[in-house]
């Protein structure tokens, strides 16, 4: 699935194939976000390709957060009636002295919660705060709930390495087909949005 974005500021196009193989292209103009984009791709299986240029002679908040809401509405859409998908996941990740858990819900409802120490700092021209505007908007778009704790730990790159981790291996969790019961929807009602 290939879907654009455009903006007065900012200028998207995205492929994302959520049962992939891990790989991806990314030309952005903003390695450190490449850098997180990549985790969430080998770690989740899914494969993406993005182009993105965006007002960051500003900053990289439009263009990160923009990427969140083209990247969380194609995984609603690319998930369909969600017929067959594990539907949680969760994963506990350790980065060196750091430990994170993310856990999600595909069930069709937005709830984001991060709990860990402050994201503060640069990394090259990102602000490392965007991290969570990131997760916010994704959560929002994707219509899941995500929770992610920081249990501990000190180096800021290893923080964000073990969130983006974290969040692609609990989404391969989530997205995967249960295959004890691979035409169910996994909820009581029957229905998930």
């Amino acid at each position: 699935m290939t879907e654009s974005r455009k903006t007065t500021e900012t200028d998207i196009k995205l492929s994302l194939n959520l049962q992939g193989k891990g790989e991806y292209t990314f030309d952005t103009q903003i390695p450190f976000f490449e850098h997180m984009l990549s985790h969430i791709s080998k770690h989740g299986k899914i494969d993406m390709n993005l182009f993105l240029r965006g007002d960051i002679e500003i900053d990289c908040h439009h263009s990160v957060e923009d990427t969140a809401i083209l990247m969380g509405g194609m995984i609603h859409k690319q998930l369909g009636d969600k017929k067959g998908i594990n539907r949680y996941g969760h994963f506990t990740i350790t980065m060196d002295e750091v430990l994170t858990t993310v856990a999600v819900d595909l069930g069709g409802r937005y709830y984001y919660k991060y709990t860990g120490p402050e994201l503060q700092g640069k990394f090259g021209i990102y602000d490392a705060e965007l991290s969570l505007e990131f997760l916010q908007k994704l959560a929002l778009n994707a219509k899941m709930n995500l929770h992610v704790v920081v249990h501990y730990g000190e180096n800021r790159h290893h923080i964000h390495e073990s969130i983006f981790k974290g969040l692609g291996r609990a989404l391969r969790m989530a997205i995967a087909l249960d295959l004890n019961d691979p035409n169910s929807i996994p909820s009581t009602k029957g229905v998930l949005e």
